[in-house]
């Protein structure tokens, strides 16, 4: 199984930043998609940004030009720098990884979630 575990998130002022980070540890083979999503009170969980193993990533229209997605395979940790941040960017962040285990089974991985509240 795989066990991911966050950090980073906090409180800070509009116009402030904070890193996440999430690291992956158990029998993983590959880790072909790493990404990051968001839920704020209410509303739905949404991609906000992910990256692949060749090093494409997409990001939400909303963080275009304010988050960087960014991966470490030999940790196999995950990072988002979020810079000018807003109101609106306050949720709970959620890292994400899919992959394969050494057994061959794929996987889908979810962490326990990190609240980024922003003030104004």
């Amino acid at each position: 199984q795989v066990q991911l575990v966050e950090s980073g998130g906090g409180l800070v002022q509009a116009g402030g930043s904070l890193r996440l980070s999430c690291t992956a540890s158990g029998d993983i083979s590959a880790i072909n998609v790493m990404g990051w999503y968001r839920q704020a009170p209410g509303k739905q969980r949404n991609s906000v940004a992910l990256i692949r193993s060749g090093g494409n990533r997409n990001y939400a229209d909303a963080v275009k030009g304010r988050f960087t997605i960014s991966r470490d395979n030999d940790k196999n940790t995950v990072y988002l720098q979020m810079n000018n941040l807003k109101p609106e960017d306050t949720a709970v962040y959620y890292c994400n990884l899919q992959g394969r285990l050494v057994g061959g089974a794929d996987f889908i991985s979810w962490a326990q979630g990190t609240q980024v509240t922003v003030s104004s």
